[in-house]
C-alpha cells in the first residue's frame, strides 16, 4: 500500500471482528495508508462447545477504537467485517438471550443432516440457498436451540450474525448485508430475499431478522452512544462476513484463486454465476458486491498445527523432510471433507521418525484438504466464467496468519505445484471493510478501492514440483481410515 506520509483524503475505519479478537484500522481513503490501530481480544469457550458473548465483541471494539485516538475521532465512515455464521439471539430489550453460538461450533451437526433431509437432499438446498448446510451454518444452530434451548428459543426477539450485532450497535438498526446473510442458510440466492419455506420448517419468524441492505447502501450513522470515539453522524456501511471482506481487501477480479490460513483454512474465489454445488463441499456465497463467492472451507488449519508443535514441543517452524508418518489433524471435527465428529489421526509412524516429521505431516494433512477443496472451487468458476483461471500456472494469493509461515508457504508449493503470492497487506479483512466505508465517500465500487490501494502487491514464490507421492499417500489414508474419522472418540 501507499506510504503518503500525511493523510491526503477523508479517513474511514475498518473492523475486523474474529472469532478470537477485534481489530480496528483507520485508513486514508485516498491513499490506502493505514494511519492508526487497535487491537482487543475477546474469550471463546473451548472444546466442541464453541461460544462467545457478544457483548465482549462490542467492549472489545470499544478498546480497540479508544486505541486509535484522535484519527478515530476524525473518520467519516465505518464498516465491519465479521465472523461468518454465528447465531447470535437477543431479547426484547436488545441484550443477548445466551452465548452466541459461534461457526466451530459443531453441536448442531444431527440438526444439519436432519434439514438436508427434510427439504427432499442436498440438491434440492443447492439449489434454493445456494449450499447444503453442515453444523457451521446459522440455520442448523437455529434448529439445535429450539431443540435443546426452546426457552431461549421462545425469548429471542432478533436473530443476528456477529457483524450485523455490531452494526446494530453502532446505527440502532437491525440490518444485514448478502455476503454473509447467504452463510445463514436461510435467504434464497436465486432470488435474493429470505426463504419463508425454510424458515417455517425450522421454526423462525422472519419478522426476527434484519434487513439486508444493498452493496454500497449507506445503512445508517453512528448514534451519540457515548461510548465510540466516532463523531455522531459518521456514516456506516452494510458490512459483511469475513470472507467476503477479504475479497474486498484484495480487490479480487473473477477466477483469481485465494487461500487463507487462520484459525479455519478457506479456499474461495470470485464468480459471476451462481454457485450451486449438490455435495456440499463449495458454498455457493455471495460476495459483497453483487457477485458470488464459492468457498470451501477447513475448521482446522494453523491453530490444530500449532498444536502438534506444542504436543512435539517444537517451534512451528520446526518441520523436517521425509518420514512415513501421515497426520490428519482434524482436531475440533471437520468440516471439508465432512466430518464433524472426527479427530485427529496418526497412521504411519515408525522408529525413526522424527518430530519434525510429525510435524511437517500435519502441515501436509491441513493443506491436501484444502487444496482438494480448492480444486472443486476452481472447477465450478471454471464451469461459471469462461475466462476463470483456465491456465493453472497462475499464482494462488496466499492470505490469513499463517501466509507468511515459511513452512505454510513451502508445503502449499509443495502440494500444489503451483506459485504463491502473498501480498504485503496485512489484515485484508479489516482493509476490505475500510475499503467499502471508503466507497460510500467516494461511490466507488470497493473492488476498485482496494485496487488502488494496491493491497495485493506482494512477492511471488516460484512454483516446486508437485509431490506427488505425498498427495496419494494422504489421500489413501484419508479413504482407509473414513468409517473411523465418522465416529466420535471414545468417552464423547
Amino acid at each position: 500500500m501507499s506510504s503518503a506520509p500525511t493523510a491526503q483524503g477523508p479517513l474511514v475505519v475498518g473492523v475486523d471482528s474474529s472469532t478470537q479478537s477485534t481489530k480496528v484500522l483507520v485508513v486514508d481513503a485516498s491513499s490506502g495508508r493505514v494511519v492508526a490501530r487497535g487491537q482487543a481480544r475477546h474469550r471463546v469457550s473451548t472444546g466442541e462447545h464453541r461460544e462467545s458473548d457478544p457483548q465482549e465483541w462490542w467492549d472489545a471494539l470499544c478498546t480497540a477504537l479508544e486505541q486509535c485516538g484522535q484519527a478515530a475521532r476524525e473518520a467519516a465512515a465505518v464498516s465491519i467485517g465479521g465472523q461468518q455464521h454465528g447465531l447470535v439471539t437477543l431479547g426484547k430489550d436488545g441484550s443477548p438471550v445466551r452465548p452466541a453460538l459461534l461457526w466451530n461450533d459443531v453441536r448442531s451437526a444431527p440438526q444439519a443432516r436432519g434439514l438436508v433431509e427434510r427439504l427432499g437432499g442436498p440438491a434440492v438446498w443447492a439449489d434454493r440457498v445456494g449450499s447444503v448446510p453442515g453444523p457451521s451454518f446459522t440455520v442448523t444452530k437455529w434448529a439445535w436451540l429450539t431443540e435443546h434451548e426452546p426457552a431461549s428459543a421462545r425469548a429471542t426477539a432478533a436473530v443476528r450474525l456477529p457483524h450485523d450485532y455490531l452494526t446494530e450497535r453502532l446505527t440502532g438498526l437491525g440490518t444485514t448485508d448478502r455476503g454473509d446473510v447467504s452463510g445463514t442458510g436461510w435467504w434464497a440466492s436465486g432470488t435474493e430475499q429470505y426463504d419463508e419455506g425454510i424458515l417455517d420448517m425450522v421454526g423462525l419468524d422472519p419478522v426476527l431478522l434484519p434487513r439486508v441492505a444493498r452493496p454500497g447502501e449507506i445503512v445508517g450513522t453512528v448514534r451519540d452512544g457515548g461510548e465510540l470515539p466516532f463523531s455522531k453522524g459518521t456514516l456506516v456501511g452494510p458490512g459483511t462476513g469475513d470472507n467476503a471482506a477479504a475479497a474486498l481487501g484484495l480487490g479480487l477480479r473473477p477466477g483469481t484463486p485465494v487461500l487463507s490460513l487462520g484459525t479455519s483454512g478457506t479456499v474461495y474465489a470470485v464468480a459471476e454465476r451462481r454457485p450451486a454445488d449438490p455435495t456440499g463441499t463449495v458454498a455457493g456465497f455471495a460476495d459483497a458486491c453483487g457477485a458470488w463467492l464459492p468457498l470451501a472451507c477447513t475448521l482446522n488449519c494453523t491453530q490444530a498445527v500449532d498444536r502438534v508443535a506444542d504436543l512435539l514441543h517444537l517451534e512451528r517452524e520446526a518441520v523436517e523432510p521425509g518420514g512415513s508418518a501421515t497426520l490428519l489433524p482434524y482436531l475440533d471435527g471437520e468440516r471439508t471433507p465432512n466430518l464433524p465428529r472426527s479427530s485427529g489421526v496418526l497412521h504411519g509412524l515408525r522408529h525413526d521418525t522424527t518430530p519434525g516429521q510429525l510435524l511437517q505431516a500435519a502441515y501436509d494433512g491441513a493443506v491436501h484438504a484444502l487444496l482438494g477443496a480448492l480444486d472443486l472451487v476452481l472447477d465450478a468458476n471454471a464451469d461459471a466464467d469462461a475466462d476463470a483461471d483456465a491456465d493453472r500456472s497462475s499464482p494462488l494469493l496466499l492470505i490469513g496468519g499463517g501466509a507468511r509461515g515459511k513452512a505454510w508457504q513451502h508445503t502449499v508449493r509443495r502440494l500444489s505445484g503451483r506459485p504463491v503470492q502473498v501480498p504485503e497487506a496485512q489484515e485484508l479483512v479489516a482493509l476490505g471493510a475500510a475499503a467499502q466505508a471508503a466507497g460510500l465517500l467516494t461511490e466507488e465500487d470497493p473492488r476498485a478501492v482496494a485496487r488502488r490501494w494496491e493491497t495485493a502487491r506482494g512477492p511471488v514464490l516460484d512454483p516446486v514440483e508437485r509431490d506427488e507421492a505425498a498427495l496419494s499417500r494422504i489421500s489413501g489414508v484419508l479413504s482407509d481410515a473414513a468409517p473411523l474419522l465418522d465416529r466420535a472418540p471414545p468417552g464423547e
